[in-house]
């Protein structure tokens, strides 16, 4: 088969004709089945043990169908475990070019081009499939449209298809009827593989079912002993009686009676005989027990998947709800960090390689989280201090707020003009012009060559105070700061800034302003 030049991160060969074929498809009867046997039903202590201790040794079938019936069969779990994936494919994605080059932002265009696409975002969901079972795999289905290659399709593959090596643990491999203990290496370009680090070790042991598998068996267990507690003690004691002298068939009369009470809640009983509902005392105390377990599991399980428990559980204030936001910042970050690093590597390096040859540098995915605030800073920073010289790239601050570049022929966005053309004004309307109304400078008046000759040399004047605010932002940027770190450190260059040239230019002209009025008055 005919290889492309362009190989993967690992050194691989692309065989461009097995980009649009389905490699990992289930089939009934072969190794890659979609229907498999429950596991969480009449779950033990050493049956868990078993399960997990064979994921832990490279046999993961068992645990990931577990896994998968604990969203199924746990409200909770499969609530705050929801909430977490859509803390972050509910966000936006920038794609941020690599440098301004014209290059690198077509490269960047092209590749906003394949975020907007409506199955990247079914993408993202799926993948995030891997922060339960610890990784999760979409298979690209390629075609060409165009004379370039664009994803058909993008589908999510059961991760029962697949396991790892056995010498790291690490290099996820495709079961297949070539090689079923081992499995195949799976296709360059054609795979998506999400493995977030949750924690350091192999990806195996690192999802969150496995962290949450024994609060789900032993509330399980809770659930169970309190329905069979519910059924004994939750309605009354039925007592039927009878008198001495009562015949045998009037007592199962009575009997049958007390049974059918149950769910019938009706019955006929001889004269003489009659039921009574005696309440059972001392039993509060049991629903407590079996409920305050209940809950206090809920909540192990709301720091496991959340990071805190304020608003997943009763009891905490809106305030509170608020500031954490349903999932802790830090964790948020680091799933979209993860899910990002993915993406760049799995879909955008393909996706340019493919269409436009192996770069040296690629654009750059970025899950956004947005700070308003952050942003608002950064704008009244900018404002303020590009007047005065500082140099900021257009492309780096429109991928900060998420803008693509307009096309050509795209009507755009322009600043408001600096002033009004020069009119001659009628004799008798010199006095209707307001008050408050910004005045234009004339460049034909006299007096504009004087404010002309001020302003020559203002940049070798503002020089000595603009030149070290430039140095701390190339500083800042140099060490990987942001904005916030820029205007934290901006108190410390006011020491370098020399204004005495602007002092003394400033005074001059203002003496010289004030002795011309004061000879046209005279």
């Amino acid at each position: 088969m005919a290889e492309s030049p362009i190989v993967d991160t690992n050194g691989r060969p692309i065989r461009k004709a097995e980009l649009k074929k389905e490699l990992a498809a289930p089939s009934l009867t072969g190794v890659r089945q979609v229907w498999h046997n429950g596991i969480a039903s009449h779950l033990t202590p050493d049956r868990l043990g078993t399960i997990l201790r064979a994921a832990e040794n490279n046999d993961g079938h068992d645990y990931l169908t577990l896994a998968e019936e604990m969203e199924e069969r746990e409200p909770h779990y499969a609530s705050v475990l929801g909430t977490r994936k859509r803390a972050v494919s509910g966000l936006d994605v920038v794609v941020e070019s690599a440098s301004d080059d014209p290059a690198d932002v077509r490269l960047a265009d092209a590749v906003r081009d394949l975020v907007r696409d409506a199955a990247f975002g079914t993408l993202v969901e799926d993948l995030l499939d891997a922060l339960g079972k610890g990784y999760s795999v979409s298979e690209i289905l390629w075609s060409t449209r165009g004379g370039q290659w664009w994803p058909r399709e993008y589908v999510w593959r059961d991760p029962r298809f697949f396991r790892f090596d056995q010498a790291t643990g690490r290099e996820l491999r495709l079961i297949d009827p070539q090689n079923v203990a081992e499995g195949i290496p799976l296709a360059p370009y054609k795979f998506i593989v999400h493995r977030p680090r949750l924690k350091a070790g192999i990806p195996m042991r690192g999802g969150l079912a496995r962290l949450v598998a024994v609060s789900y068996m032993a509330k399980s267990y809770t659930l169970t002993d309190w329905l069979a507690f519910a059924e004994v003690f939750g309605m009354p004691l039925r007592l039927g009686r009878y008198n001495s002298n009562a015949r045998p068939d009037e007592v199962d009369i009575l009997r049958a009676a007390v049974a059918n009470l149950g769910s019938d809640a009706a019955a006929i009983l001889p004269e003489g005989m009659k039921i009574e509902f005696q309440e059972i005392a001392n039993t509060q105390g049991g629903a407590d027990l079996f409920k305050g377990l209940a809950e206090w599991i809920d909540k192990q399980t709301s720091k496991a998947v959340l990071g805190q428990t304020m608003t997943a559980d009763d009891g905490s204030s809106q305030s509170q709800a608020t500031v954490h936001n349903d999932v802790r910042e830090d964790i948020q970050r680091a799933d979209a960090r993860h899910l990002s690093h993915t993406l760049g590597r799995d879909l955008v390096k393909p996706f340019v390689d493919l269409n436009y040859g192996v770069q040296r540098r690629y654009p750059t995915i970025r899950i956004h989280i947005p700070e308003p605030e952050d942003l608002q800073q950064l704008v009244a920073a900018l404002k303020d201090l590009v007047p005065l010289g500082l140099r900021v790239e257009r492309s780096v601050i429109a991928d900060k707020l998420g803008l693509p570049d307009p096309a050509e022929d795209a009507e755009v966005l322009q600043p408001p003009a600096a002033g009004l053309p020069f009119q001659e004004t009628a004799p008798n309307r010199s006095l209707n012009t307001a008050q408050n109304r910004e005045s234009v400078v004339d460049e034909r008046d006299p007096d504009f060559e004087q404010i002309a000759e001020a302003e020559d040399e203002w940049q070798p004047q503002l020089a000595p105070i603009i030149d070290p605010i430039e140095r701390l932002a190339r500083r800042v940027a140099d060490e990987g700061g942001d904005e916030n770190d820029f205007l934290s450190r901006l108190g410390d260059v006011l020491e370098e800034m020399d204004e005495t040239e602007l002092v003394r230019r400033l005074a001059a002209s203002t003496f010289k302003a004030r002795g011309l009025g004061n000879a046209e008055e005279d």
